[in-house]
Parts: structure tokens; sequence; C-alpha cells
């Protein structure tokens, strides 16, 4: 298919995303290059804004050298007038459309990021995070497991914590590469049924999702355990009442030893040390945060080199 736009990793299909992996491996590869990399022209000098809503560190920074690295140029407008603060959210969408080639947009409901999209056909755009999906980050955690693990047909990832944007991005992508996805929650924090429907409508290789609420199950012949915080951006006041919620969700040396002796531990980051994952466990020798970090450079060069290979 056509990739022209990536609002949800529902976007791509199956051999889309395939090759947007197997791109961003030979991207990473080829990085050495610099200006002589086959992909260092993709983007020729076009531009793509970036809007973004809520803090980034790894997103905002990945995406633009990403872009200035194919070859393209960056516009960041303010924040008081990116989103639709001076005017309605359509009507930014169409002015830019008349200027730049591609939005990279971080906001709160994904509703607004699918109207900011339908408003401005011609753009390609890109979801950054949004309250209910995380794609980008579920890219650079696909290419993080292939790296270590390889073909993820078959293999197990528990993700322990609120079923929350990233619990959701991943049984998307995880279920689409055949990769069985267990995601354990305490009650009242699953993962949308809706989220765990569409995971499993678009599953291939025999992939299963499963909500579970044993930490220790869920772990279980796991080949990776992951967790995010307790409270995400715009939970800051829930933050108290989640500690004692999700405490025993907390990934700890004892529940990676319940897991097999080979499971990596991964994590999208920031991470709230003490909370979700005790230092030892992040700082130990199953640990990929930073290489997960560093692939969000090379997963997102890829899709934009993808969206952009017909525009």
């Amino acid at each position: 298919m056509t990739l022209t736009r990536f609002v949800s990793v529902l976007d791509a299909d199956h051999e889309t995303l395939e090759a947007c992996l197997d791109l961003a491996a030979q991207v990473k590869a080829d990085r050495g290059l610099g200006r002589h990399a086959p992909t260092a022209d993709v983007l020729d000098g076009r531009h793509v804004a970036l809007l973004f809503e809520k803090p980034s560190l790894r997103t905002r920074s990945t995406f633009e050298v990403a872009i200035r690295e194919l070859g393209g140029e960056v516009l960041v407008p303010g924040t008081d007038s990116a989103l639709g603060g001076r005017e309605p959210l359509a009507d930014v969408a169409r002015n830019l459309e008349r200027w730049v080639a591609g939005a990279v947009v971080r906001t709160f409901a994904q509703a607004r990021l699918e109207a900011f999209a339908a408003a401005a056909p011609r753009l390609r755009v890109v979801n950054a995070l949004t309250d209910e999906e995380h794609p980008c980050q579920a890219l650079a955690d696909m290419q993080t497991l292939r790296e270590r693990v390889g073909d993820l047909r078959g293999r197990t990832l528990a993700f322990l914590g609120d079923g929350n944007n990233v619990a959701a991005s991943l049984v998307h992508a995880g279920a689409m590469l055949g990769l069985h996805v267990r995601v354990c929650s305490p009650e009242g924090y699953d993962l949308p049924a809706a989220v765990a429907a569409a995971g499993r409508g678009v599953a291939r290789h025999g992939a299963t999702v499963r909500l579970l609420r044993d930490p220790r199950e869920a772990v279980r012949e796991a080949d990776a355990v992951y967790t995010d915080v307790w409270a995400s951006m715009g939970q800051e006041d829930q933050a108290l009442a989640r500690e004692a919620v999700f405490r025993p969700y907390q990934v700890n040396a004892a529940l990676m030893a319940a897991a097999p002796a080979h499971a990596l531990f991964m994590h999208c980051l920031p991470a709230h040390r003490g909370d979700e994952v005790t230092d030892d466990v992040l700082e130990g020798p199953a640990s990929v945060v930073f290489d997960q970090a560093e692939n969000r450079l090379h997963s997102q060069k890829a899709l934009l080199a993808l969206l952009f290979a017909s525009h």
C-alpha cells in the first residue's frame, strides 16, 4: 500500500509495517554515510512542521534530526498558535497544507489529530503521541526487539501497568508482526476492549492478545517485559492514588526472576525510578531502554521516507 499518513499503526498494512522496519535497519546501518546515505535527499528541501502540545525530549529531538538527515527543513510554530488556540484546528491544518509537506503532531485526544488530518488531506500527518495511541514509539520498540530476538513471530511481550497509549500501539504493531502481547493491569486500568479487539483483528502468524491481572503470570515465558509510568502526561493529579494501585505491578529483580533468563526489559522513557521500575532493572544487563530511544531516530527516518516516497 502507499502510506499517506501515520495517525495510527493501523494506517499501515502488514507488508508496509514490515517494510518500514526493514528500512529502519538499513538507515541505521547507513547513518555513518552522512550526506552520502541513500536516503539523504528523500525530503529534498521540503518542510515538515512539528506541532507539540505536550512536552517531549525523544520524539521532538529525533524527528528534528530525522527530517534534517533526510534533506528536509523543520518548521516549529509557536505553541500559542500551533493547534487551534487562536483559531479552529481545521483552519490551522488548512493553512499549513499550503506551506509545508508534512506535520508531526503531539496532542491530547486522538480525535483532535483525526480532525486535523481530515482537514488537510494533502499533508503527510504523523502521530507523535495522543492520549490514546503512540505509534512511533511502537515502531522503535519493534525495531529494538527485532535486533535482539530476530523474527518476532511466536515471541511474547508482556506489558505491565496502565492499558495506555503505549500499550495500545504495542498491541497493534505486535499483533501485526506475529508477536504475542500480554497486557497486565490492575482492575479499572485495563486496555480498552476496542484496542484489544483491533489487535486481534489484525493479528498474523497466530499472534494473540491477552489481558491479565497477575504480573508473574504475565512475564512467564516472556521474551520482553515492558512497563511505563503509572501516571501519564495529564494524569499528574492522580499520581498518589495510582501509586497504591500499581505498586504490585512494579518491575523489579524478583519479577524479572520469574521471567526467562533471556528476557529483555523495555521502557519508553522517561522512567520514574523506584516506581514502575527499580534502578537495578533499568540499569541492568537486560535493559534495552536506550536502544529503544536511539531507534526512535532510525524508525522515524524510515517512516518519513515511506510517507514521502510518492509525495
